[in-house]
């Protein structure tokens, strides 16, 4: 366990409150800092992602076909997930893919905390500062003149929670036009939402309030990281949609 939490303090926490810091000591206001830093881990992360949203788009457009599958095999439950798994494996899907983003996203997200927590540490942190870093001293977490990130602050709290709600909105509303398409084209004409679409529809109204709830409970520059990176979620989102739906339409129907 111990050899765990130094890689994960090397290569993960050691290098982003470094980051933060040198940002801080550029521009000194920790509100501008924690955004700067946000911008620069989501364009770090930009290609995993698109992955995850083009993996999310694929698993939504083929939920039709896989839900046949269950149908035509419910007798048999471990043919049925054998041919769920080939139907995957025939259209190049790996349902897993869209995991590796999240995960990848709650390690920055743990290691952000850790870095609030320190950065506005009154003892101070030098010894994690790089030798060639400058140590401004206790980080003054007053961000924009007006706006305490050290303690939760409730309008930012429901900005992210309506944040996350919009983002959630955009995919499903893009996935019930795609269903929608397939449905038309098919002999199946039932209505009943598939387990998956379901699920995602409670995820929707979950998001948001598991968000609100940290957004009251936690440092508000953990929730101001988590705004910045919701809004840079959904321009990508949207742009990649935006991008889907013009090929759609310039395509002949098959």
């Amino acid at each position: 366990m111990e050899f765990v939490k130094g890689i994960f303090s090397t290569i993960v926490f050691q290098p982003l409150y470094n980051a933060l810091i040198a940002l801080y000591v550029i521009f000194p206001d920790l509100g501008v800092a924690i955004i700067l830093l946000t911008i620069g881990i989501r364009l770090l992360l930009l290609p995993t992602s698109k992955k995850s949203i083009e993996s999310q788009k694929k698993m939504q457009e083929i939920q039709p076909e896989i839900k046949k599958i269950q149908e035509k095999y419910k007798s048999d439950r471990q043919l049925q997930g054998k041919k769920v798994m080939e139907f995957y494996k025939k259209k190049k899907i790996n349902p897993a893919s869209g995991c590796l983003p999240l995960i990848i996203q709650l390690i920055f997200l743990i290691a952000l905390y850790r870095v609030f927590l320190l950065g506005l540490n009154a003892e101070g942190t030098s010894d994690l500062l790089y030798s060639f870093a400058k140590d401004p001293g206790v980080l003054n977490p007053i961000a924009f003149g007006i706006l305490d990130l050290a303690h939760p602050y409730i309008p930012l709290a429901i900005i992210a929670a309506a944040l996350q709600f919009i983002q959630g909105k955009m995919m499903m509303k893009n996935n019930k036009k795609k269903q929608a398409a397939v449905q038309k084209k098919s002999e199946d004409k039932k209505k009943d939402p598939d387990f998956s679409t379901m699920l995602q529809q409670q995820m929707i109204y979950m998001g948001p309030v598991i968000t609100l709830i940290i957004g009251l409970r936690f440092p508000s520059g953990l929730i101001l990281y988590w705004t910045v990176t919701t809004i840079f979620m959904i321009i990508q989102q949207y742009m990649i949609l935006k991008k889907d739906d013009t090929k759609s339409a310039i395509l002949p129907v098959k």
